[in-house]
């Protein structure tokens, strides 16, 4: 019996020994075609770069692809078709898993007849073919694997030139010193609402993100001078594009972390039917440990998000899309019921919030014929964000001091034609309608009143129309340029902008690049801005429902260098002239709507603020080459505004210099196995606040800044290091990660601002988010 148990053991342990010797391998699948048309493309090859010998394969007649037994690790491909530039993918992560599936788009040579040999690498270009200056590519991978980014765009971009992180507890950035408040979102195409928890009103970011990466496909995001088809922005894009779920495998992902569980599936509609779906719920894993009991303090958090992509092919030649998220977030605190125990004002305060988002949309895209490729997308979103709080007296009884309910909702339509004229150009023209409805409400206590005081509070329907058109050419081989022309208009007092847009590049040689872009831009004011009350005599009116748009000449120009196959330096230097900025009229007033962070001016506002923001961008990125990458990013600049009062001021966002210098480095451990240690660290000037009136907040029982001091006073210098360390496993048919995420590692108590005190009547100092560690783990399969 023991030789049978000992003989058991060693066959046991031979099979574990052959099982930790086999070599794991994925599939690599996917589509491939015409960057403009969408046509597929029969019979282009795809290679697996530094095989020997050389693995690929060809597309079959629907431009299909795939390359099976590929041995899990990182790959370059290079896709190649007569007619057009070769593309290389470098490091293409392949995991066991999940299978590795890819929408590839090749662009057409310039001329076909003599042989001109350009390789396109897919990180050097955006996905938006017709984006010369101040655009990024940025992939799933990097919101996955930059330090503190946690799958979050908006946290990965502080990592890039020209962006500021305005605030560490939520992910609002400011951009080349604009408000973060000028920054678009879209989606597929469409403009959707802030896709964020914890959304305050009139901003553009929150605390956590509500897309999910597990639907991310390579995006593009943009800082200046956009093509025609953006509009209603001042500052920066988010460009986001979906991908498809497995058509031929059903996949899951399971995610477990600090900020929320995520489960996720994808897989084929139905049997041999190409369509696929692909869905991503998540809770707020705060919220599960409050339920079971434990104690988080004084705050409970609850969220909660769904986000889909369902792909339905209705032809050869026509697909639809059905497309969304939504998610659902709030926070209560409530107040102890023992004056002894409170600290500040905010001990007293019984308070509670909500902020819901959500945005579905039927995209159906349709290839004419191979010069024309249609696509007619409707979405419907809405959002809804509440803000109460109570203060408890000296008898415990509460008095209300502020309320908000402020919900929108808006159905858009929008139609685009791409258009190949030729293998030199293509015509890209679409249009947006908007119809908003809109239920804004907000009252709060006024000191001097010592009663609540109604700032808002319209209900009605208005609507908005865009229109674009602009053509890409290559002129020469190296000559190319983008021009176009962007219609806004907002029905609710017919303020309109008609605004043209140019870009020209021009490659110096195989490695050099100048670019130079130039644009007019417009953005509508936050809505509750529009319905400000103000109440004369008795005689209610509503000053600023007339509010021209906020506008913004763009002016930039770029120097790309490519040192190596992985090594690219990027120069950009830039000048924005800002006008018709809403400011308070009056020679002795300061307030401009471009310092604004979040909530709605409700004060009777002019079009006659201005604007400058100029300054230089330094990029030096290494794509990831042996396990390794880095991407150090710096920037100069100066941003300032001027009222009524003719005197130019810092914004609030004027930091005047930042530095950025994000690596990481994958290491092969043991078989199968790989560790990754990312770090980022970032240094910048600190953000200008208005000093506070001491004497007259302790009059007054609440805070009075000195306006005429508006924004001299400096927070000190910004430091923060985030570090990544992660561990992947690469089994039979999974793939399992375990990370820790550490923002602010060294626990570095940066300045946010000041405020007044009244139970103590003192000025505080209010510092950023302190060190925060972040468990997450990961299984594919």
């Amino acid at each position: 019996m023991k030789s049978f148990t000992k003989i058991f053991a060693l066959i046991f342990l031979f099979g574990l020994n052959s099982l930790h010797a086999q070599t794991l391998t994925q599939t690599i699948r996917g589509k491939v075609v015409d960057q403009v048309t969408k046509f597929p493309m029969p019979g282009a090859t795809v290679m697996i770069l530094g095989t020997d010998p050389l693995v690929g394969t060809v597309t079959d007649e629907e431009g299909f692809f795939k390359i099976q037994q590929v041995p899990v690790g990182s790959h370059s491909l290079r896709v190649s078709f007569v007619g057009y530039q070769d593309l290389i993918l470098p490091q293409v992560a392949v995991n066991s898993g999940k299978e590795v599936v890819l929408d590839l788009n090749l662009e057409e040579e310039f001329n076909q007849i003599e042989e001109v040999v350009v390789l396109a690498n897919e990180k050097d270009r955006t996905v938006n073919d017709m984006i010369a200056v101040s655009g990024r590519t940025f992939s799933v991978e990097e919101t996955r694997k930059f330090a503190a980014a946690v799958n979050d765009p908006a946290r990965m971009a502080a990592s890039f030139s020209g962006v500021v992180s305005a605030d560490d507890g939520n992910n609002n950035i400011s951009i080349r010193g604009n408000s973060p408040n000028g920054l678009l979102w879209r989606m597929e195409g469409i403009d959707i609402p802030n896709p964020n928890h914890f959304v305050n009103p009139g901003t553009s970011g929150g605390g956590v993100s509500i897309l999910s990466a597990q639907l991310l496909a390579n995006s593009d995001f943009i800082t200046g001078a956009f093509p025609a088809e953006y509009g209603n922005a001042l500052s920066g894009a988010f460009d986001l594009n979906l991908r498809k779920g497995n058509n031929e495998k059903r996949e899951f992902t399971i995610q477990a972390g600090f900020l929320g569980t995520d489960v996720s599936a994808e897989g084929p509609m139905a049997k041999d039917y190409k369509g696929s779906y692909l869905i991503n719920y998540r809770y707020s894993t705060l919220s599960l440990l409050s339920k079971i009991g434990v104690p988080l303090g004084d705050f409970v958090t609850d969220f909660q998000d769904l986000s889909f992509n369902f792909y339905l092919p209705t032809g050869e030649k026509s697909a639809i899309s059905i497309f969304g998220f939504g998610g659902l977030s709030n926070q209560k605190s409530e107040a102890e019921k023992d004056s002894l125990t409170w600290t500040g004002e905010f001990d007293r305060l019984n308070s509670t919030f909500f902020s819901n988002t959500g945005a579905v949309g039927i995209k159906h895209a349709y290839m004419i014929n191979k010069s024309n490729f249609l696509q007619t997308t409707v979405l419907a979103s809405g959002n809804g964000i509440g803000d109460k709080a109570e203060r408890l007296n000296g008898e415990y009884q509460t008095e209300e001091r502020y309320y908000e309910n402020f919900s929108q909702s808006k159905i858009t339509f929008s139609s685009v034609l791409n258009t190949k004229l030729s293998a030199k150009s293509n015509l890209r023209s679409g249009f947006f309608l908007n119809h908003l409805q809109y239920n804004l409400f907000e009252k709060g206590y006024d000191e001097s009143l010592g009663q609540l005081v109604t700032n808002i509070d319209a209900q009605g329907a208005t609507q908005s129309i865009q229109a674009f058109s602009q053509l890409n050419l290559r002129a020469t081989e190296r000559l190319s340029f983008n021009v176009g022309v962007h219609y806004l208009q907002l029905l609710l007092n017919n303020s309109n902008s008609l605004e043209p847009r140019l870009s020209a590049s021009y490659e110096i040689d195989e490695k050099q690049r100048i670019s130079l872009g130039y644009g007019l831009h417009s953005q509508v004011q936050p809505l509750g801005t529009y319905f400000a009350k103000q109440e004369e005599n008795g005689i209610i009116s509503l000053p600023n429902k007339n509010l021209g748009l906020s506008k913004s000449h763009h002016l930039v120009l770029g120097y790309d260098r490519s040192l190596n196959p992985y090594l690219r330096m990027k120069i950009e230097t830039y000048y924005q002239h800002l006008f018709d900025i809403p400011v308070k009229p009056g020679e002795d007033q300061t307030y401009s709507i471009i310092n604004q962070q979040w909530s709605f001016m409700t004060d009777p506002l002019v079009n006659s603020g201005f604007g400058k923001n100029y300054g230089a961008e330094f990029t030096l990125e290494q794509f990831t080459h042996k396990g390794l990458y880095f991407l150090v990013s710096g920037s100069v600049y100066n941003s300032l505004y001027k009222t009524e009062e003719n005197k130019w001021r810092n914004t609030r966002f004027n930091g005047k210099a930042n530095l950025a210098i994000t690596a990481g480095k994958e290491y092969n451990w043991k078989k199968n196995r790989v560790f990754g240690m990312n770090l980022r660290t970032i240094y910048g000037g600190g953000l200008w606040n208005t000093p506070i009136d001491l004497d007259a907040s302790i009059s007054s029982g609440e805070t009075v800044f000195l306006e005429q001091y508006a924004f001299e006073e400096q927070n000190s210098a910004y430091f923060r290091t985030d570090l990544r360390l992660s561990l992947k496993r690469n089994r039979a048919k999974s793939t399992r990660t375990l990370a820790l995420d550490i923002q602010n590692v060294t626990n570095r108590a940066n300045v946010f601002g000041s405020y007044f005190e009244p139970m103590e009547g003192v000025i505080k100092t209010a510092y950023q988010t302190p060190l925060i560690p972040i468990l997450s783990y990961r299984v594919e399969f």
